[in-house]
Parts: C-alpha cells; structure tokens; sequence
C-alpha cells in the first residue's frame, strides 16, 4: 500500500464511532493524519465538547512525532516529565500525554499515519481507534505501556 487514502481515512473514522456507540462512549472527536502530518478527516459527534478535536489532533501529531502510539508517549513523560515539559513547550501545545493516539501501519509495519481521539476515558478512546484502524484492514500501534505488567 502506497499510502492513508481519504477513503480508508472515513473507514477509520465510521468505524470508531461504531465502536463508540456500541460501548455506550459519550461523544468523540476523531481525526486522522496521513504520514506527514496532515489532516485527512476530522469529524465530531455533534455535541462533543469543545476542544475535543484539538485534544484528538494533538494525540495523534504526538503519535506521529514521536514514532508511538501515545499509551507509550505517556508512560515516558511520567519517566521524563522535565523532558516531555521540553517538548510540550517546543511543538507549542501540540502534544497529548495521554493513550487515544494510535499509530496506522501497513501489513509490513510502515506507518501510513495516525488517529487520534477524545471524548472519554483514554482507555476507551484508544479502544475505539484501534477498531477504526482495524476495519480499514490496517495495523493499529497504540504503544505499550512499559509498565504494564501482562
């Protein structure tokens, strides 16, 4: 596959809010990135709250920047708060410390780019893209957790 195409993008994005309703999530913002960056759908239920497609864009471009999802992006800044402090201040905000942001990656492990999403717990939020990722027949990474003990 040669890139994220707006089609598979909307796949994502449908499927997630599926995924959503039937775990009874309140309402979500999703947006998906290509590999560079750019937006490629931004969609929110339609009484999300108001900054969540900004919190959902700043999961993601954090996944991408980083090269992980963002449940790993998370457990390092409590390792290396002074450090991820840094970063927060040099992309400007742009950045979210929390899981909800997914890396998309091909069959071969590529990454093709990233969804990221808010509007309830984290935990549930990355639940709901990595659905997305996988009905568009795609390969989610939302980064494990170091701590987490199996």
């Amino acid at each position: 596959m040669s890139g994220l195409t707006l089609d598979l993008a909307l796949t994502i994005t449908q499927a997630a809010f599926v995924k959503a309703r039937e775990d009874g999530a309140r309402p979500l913002s999703v947006v998906v990135l290509d590999g560079g960056g750019h937006v490629l759908t931004i969609h929110r239920q339609e009484t999300a709250s108001l900054f969540r497609s900004t919190i959902a864009t700043a999961k993601a471009a954090g996944a991408l920047g980083m090269g992980m999802g963002s449940r790993a992006i998370a457990a390092r800044a409590r390792q290396s708060p002074a450090f991820f402090a840094s970063l927060s201040a040099v992309t400007e905000g742009q950045i979210a410390l929390a899981p909800g942001g997914v890396l998309i990656r091909d069959a071969a492990g590529a990454i093709l780019g990233a969804v990221g999403i808010s509007g309830d717990t984290s935990d549930l939020d990355e639940r709901c893209a990595v659905a997305g990722i996988a009905a568009a027949g795609l390969v989610a990474d939302p980064g494990a957790d170091p701590e987490a003990r199996p």
